[in-house]
């Protein structure tokens, strides 16, 4: 079971900010706006994971990892670098919908109020 860890973390934290995505435009429903969010991010720390592992800054535990891997590094560290970035955009898109929402009903209460 520990070699299934950092998967089941990166599962974990997709499921719990899916639901989500049904507050405002979404983030699944823009593929071609969330690639462009996620590709800056995922370029950057693919080269810098793969650096600091040529270089022996770091490594990773064989036993918390699943085995599989792509070029310079576990399975795991590619889908964190996809993974966490979705999640802060699930969230701020979130938080974004929900506020304009709030705004627009401040709006229409201080509307109705007498002046």
């Amino acid at each position: 079971m520990d070699r299934w860890q950092y998967l089941l973390l990166l599962g974990g934290c997709v499921l719990i900010t899916l639901p989500l995505e049904f507050f405002g435009d979404g983030v699944y429903r823009q593929p071609m706006r969330l690639l462009r969010s996620l590709a800056p991010v995922l370029v950057a720390f693919f080269v810098w994971d793969a650096i600091a592992i040529a270089l022996h800054v770091w490594h990773y535990n064989p036993k918390y990892v699943s085995g599989i891997t792509v070029p310079f590094m576990p399975l795991e560290e590619l889908l964190f670098f996809v993974v966490i970035p979705l999640c802060g955009l699930l969230t701020y898109s979130a938080v974004n919908a929900v506020l304009g929402i709030l705004r627009g009903l401040r709006d229409k209460t201080a509307d109705r109020s007498p002046q």
